[in-house]
C-alpha cells in the first residue's frame, strides 16, 4: 500500500493535462484488468499430446473423439498440478505503472513453471519438463504481489484490484469442480518487511520482533494450508503438496551487488534499480542482513508445520504434505539470474534455474500419487 500511496501523490505532482490523460490511462488498464483476467487461472493445454497413441490417458482421448467424453471430462482425468504463489513464479519485473499493471493480470505463463514455449533460448518449466512424461494439465494461482495473510475480510470486487493474497488463491483453487493431484506452495516474499512492524532504532527489540512475526506467518500460513489439506482428505484419490521454503536470499544479494557495480559503470544498465527500493525498502542494504534473517527463520516454521500436518494425519493418510528446501538453496548469484530491468526479479535464466530445482523436487510426490515416474535423465530443452 505505500506503493500505491507514493505513486499517487507523483500523479497529483504531473502537469494537471498530462496528470489527467495519465489517470485515464490508469483507469483504462484497470478495467482492462478487472474484466480481463483478474481472478482467472491459467492452464496449460494438452490435447496434441493426448492425441499421440503411445500418450499416456490416450484411450481417455479416443473417448473423447468417439463422442463418450466432453474435453471438460477428458481434462479432468489427467493429472493436475498447480502453484500457489507471488511475483517470483510469475513472468514479472519492475517497471513503470502501466507496464506493471499489465503483466501482473496479463501476462501470465513464461515463469519456471508454466512456460510453454517450445524454443531454445526460452524457459524450460516444470510444465514442460513433466509433459515430457505424462499429459498433465498446469494451474497456476500465483499473483505478483501475493502475501501469506490472515483471510477474510476483502470485498471480492473490490479485491479484483488488488493483488491475490495466499488466501485468496486458496479460495480459487476450492471453488475448482477439480481439485489438483499435486499442489506446490512458494509464497511469503512479501512477508518480510521486518521494517513495518519493527523500529530498526530499537536493536535490542529486533530479534524478539523478527521471532514474532514468524510466528504470526506460520499461524496464518498454516490455517490456509488446512483449508487446502481438508478439502484433500475429502477427496477420493491421493492428494500432494510440496512447501517451498523462502528463496535464497544470500545468493541473490550477491547478484544484485554485481549488479550495481556494472550499473556503477554504466547507468543505463538495470534502469528501475533503485526504484525497487521505494517498494521493498527491507531490500535496502541497511534492513537485508534482518530480512535474511527472518526469511531462514520463516523457512524453519514452515518445515515445523510441515512435521506437525504430517504427524496429525497419521503414517496411512491419502494426503502427503512435504516441506522442499528446493528453491531455498537454488543458486541465483550470477548476475544473468536477475532480470535487466530491476535485478530483483528472475531473468529467463533465474527461472531456469528455479524451474531445476523444483523439478528435482517432484519426484516423491509423483511416485506417491501414482504418477509416471519421471525419468533420471530427462532430455533438456
Amino acid at each position: 500500500m505505500r506503493f500505491v500511496g507514493s505513486f499517487f501523490l507523483s500523479v497529483k505532482a504531473m502537469d494537471p493535462g498530462i496528470g489527467l490523460c495519465f489517470r485515464a490511462g490508469v483507469l483504462c488498464i484497470g478495467m482492462i484488468w478487472l474484466s480481463g483476467c483478474a481472478l482467472t487461472t491459467a492452464r496449460s493445454s494438452t490435447l496434441s499430446a493426448i492425441s499421440n497413441p503411445a500418450a499416456p490417458h490416450h484411450t481417455d482421448y479416443l473417448e473423447y473423439q468417439q463422442g463418450r467424453l466432453t474435453k471438460a471430462q477428458l481434462m479432468d482425468r489427467l493429472p493436475h498440478i498447480a502453484i500457489v504463489g507471488d511475483s517470483l513464479s510469475r513472468d514479472f519485473y519492475v517497471s513503470s505503472l502501466p507496464s506493471c499493471v499489465w503483466r501482473s493480470k496479463m501476462n501470465h505463463r513464461c515463469d519456471w513453471f508454466l512456460d510453454t514455449d517450445p524454443f531454445a533460448d526460452s524457459i524450460y518449466s516444470v510444465y514442460e519438463r513433466l509433459a515430457q512424461e505424462t499429459p498433465l494439465v498446469a494451474c497456476e494461482y500465483s499473483s505478483v504481489g501475493g502475501r501469506v495473510d490472515s483471510g477474510g475480510g476483502r470485498n471480492r470486487f473490490l479485491g479484483s484490484w488488488l493483488p491475490l493474497s495466499f488466501s485468496q488463491q486458496v479460495d480459487l483453487i476450492l471453488e475448482e469442480k477439480r481439485f489438483p493431484d499435486l499442489v506446490l506452495l512458494w509464497i511469503g516474499h512479501n512477508n518480510l518487511h521486518w521494517e513495518w512492524f519493527v523500529d530498526p532504532r530499537q536493536p535490542e527489540e529486533i530479534e524478539t520482533g523478527l521471532q514474532k512475526m514468524a510466528a504470526n506467518f506460520r499461524q496464518d500460513y498454516e490455517r490456509q494450508l488446512g483449508r487446502l489439506v481438508e478439502r484433500a482428505q475429502e477427496q477420493k484419490q491421493r492428494r500432494a503438496f510440496i512447501i517451498f521454503g523462502l528463496v535464497n536470499f544470500k545468493s541473490f544479494f550477491e547478484a544484485r551487488d554485481a549488479a550495481e557495480q556494472l550499473r556503477k559503470e554504466n547507468p543505463e544498465l538495470y534502469p528501475y534499480f533503485e526504484v525497487d527500493y521505494k517498494h521493498y525498502e527491507t531490500m535496502k542494504p541497511e534492513y537485508r542482513g534482518n530480512m535474511m534473517k527472518l526469511a531462514l527463520m520463516i523457512n524453519e516454521e514452515l518445515r515445523a508445520m510441515v512435521g506437525e500436518f504430517n504427524r496429525e494425519l497419521g503414517g496411512n493418510s491419502q494426503v502427503r504434505l512435504e516441506y522442499s528446501d528446493a528453491l531455498a538453496t537454488a543458486d541465483l548469484s550470477d548476475v544473468k539470474c536477475i532480470h535487466r530491468i530491476d535485478a530483483w526479479h528472475p531473468s529467463v535464466k533465474g527461472h531456469n534455474v528455479l524451474a531445476a530445482a523444483a523439478f528435482g523436487a517432484l519426484g516423491p510426490s509423483l511416485n506417491f500419487l501414482g504418477i509416471v515416474p519421471l525419468q533420471k535423465n530427462a532430455a533438456a530443452k
